[in-house]
């Protein structure tokens, strides 16, 4: 165990330190108390069942054979795999008794994990590919199956290695008091060798083209190994990352001479504020696209674009114009980002910015044909291209 390690990660064969992260982490401390159905989790509460994955873990030979990065990362992410069940459980009474879910706590344990990450220092691939196996602990033990099953394992091998998140879900499993546990083993290890067969379980899989990805996760039924014919007419970058970031002012260095349609100029024509609602902003940048789109014309859309849903709006707009898809993410630590943002000419109000921090996804492969990663103005590896 590391002095200078956050999460106190053991060495294989050496007990996990829970004490010492709960002294650690408010976080850690957030989980006693938190209940659990009983029937699935007869072990107790969240700080209990987490306790026990952790311990689970470590004690798997599939983890003690990892090489040490791999190792530290499926130990974060069973540590934060429940991270946002204290503000997603609900306790449910009706005639049938009482039920305890917490639906949703795994998209937004990813959310929170990010959060935690960033502030800790973490770089950005590391911390991604944590934050998408919180995302995704659930999928392996619930089952893979049906016509879209290679599909959503194609997908996911995208943003995470596919053996370990089944390493993570195994431990999930193993770390609770459940009646189906050996139900849930078997599809573990039926997701597993879906994903070998498929030839993803430790990489992306791998298409013919990027063209060819991009089709694949925007029309359903295809086939991954179709080679799409490339018919695009202009390139629309789309600008993605925190207000502060530097997004307007890696534009102005790399794209200087492309038009750029930028919603802060907007709101400032508009004399509409960040913190108001943007109906018209919107209307008037997709009124922008739609000219430049129809022109054939290469251009530029710089936004925060925090979200999957608001990417996806205007990516799919794009697409409708055979347009490729640049998606530039930047990022910078936090206390760049708030000092960045304060000396803006129009800073973004500390209320909108930790709204969109509540909300912030980076985007991933899946959503366009060519990904940049940008940190404090540096191109950096994707979290799956490490």
């Amino acid at each position: 165990m590391s002095d200078d390690d956050p999460f106190a990660m053991p060495r294989p064969g050496d007990s996990v330190p829970f004490e010492l992260l709960d002294q650690r982490h408010a976080w850690v401390r957030a989980l006693r108390g938190v209940p659990q159905d009983p029937v699935f989790h007869a072990e107790g509460d969240v700080w209990i069942h987490t306790k026990m994955v952790a311990e689970a873990l470590v004690a798997l030979e599939s983890w003690r054979t990892r090489p040490l990065a791999e190792r530290h990362e499926l130990y974060v992410a069973s540590l934060l795999h429940d991270v946002a069940k204290p503000r997603c459980t609900q306790i449910e009474r009706d005639v049938g008794g009482v039920r305890i879910r917490s639906l949703g706590h795994a998209p937004a344990g990813a959310r929170v994990s990010r959060r935690i990450l960033w502030e800790l220092g973490i770089d950005l691939g590391k911390r991604e590919r944590i934050a998408a196996l919180v995302r995704f602990h659930q999928v392996p033990y619930r089952g893979i199956e049906g016509d879209g099953a290679n599909t959503r394992l194609i997908r996911l091998s995208q943003t995470c290695r596919l053996r370990d998140l089944a390493c993570l879900s195994e431990a999930d499993v193993r770390g609770r008091i459940c009646p189906d546990q050996d139900n849930l083993l078997e599809n573990i290890e039926l997701f597993h060798l879906a994903a070998q067969d498929l030839g993803c379980d430790d990489q992306p899989f791998a298409f013919a083209s990027d063209h060819s990805r991009a089709s694949f996760f925007r029309h359903e039924h295809r086939d991954p190994t179709y080679q799409a014919h490339d018919d695009n007419r202009l390139t629309a970058t789309v600008m993605s990352g925190l207000p502060g970031a530097g997004k307007s002012h890696w534009v102005t260095e790399h794209l200087p001479d492309t038009p750029c349609v930028r919603l802060d100029d907007i709101r400032r024509e508009l004399a509409i504020g960040a913190d108001q609602p943007q109906g018209r902003v919107i209307a008037e940048a997709y009124d922008r696209a739609r000219t430049l789109l129809r022109a054939g014309q290469d251009f530029v859309w710089d936004a925060t674009n925090l979200s999957r849903d608001v990417r996806r709006r205007v990516t799919n707009l794009c697409m409708q114009y055979r347009a490729r898809i640049r998606i530039v993410y930047v990022e910078a630590p936090p206390a760049l980002l708030h000092r960045q943002n304060a000396n803006r000419a129009h800073p973004v109000p500390p209320a909108v910015l930790e709204r969109l921090l509540s909300r912030w996804d980076p985007p991933d492969p899946t959503e366009c044909h060519e990904l940049h990663y940008i940190v404090e103005g540096h191109p950096v590896p994707g979290p799956m291209r490490c």
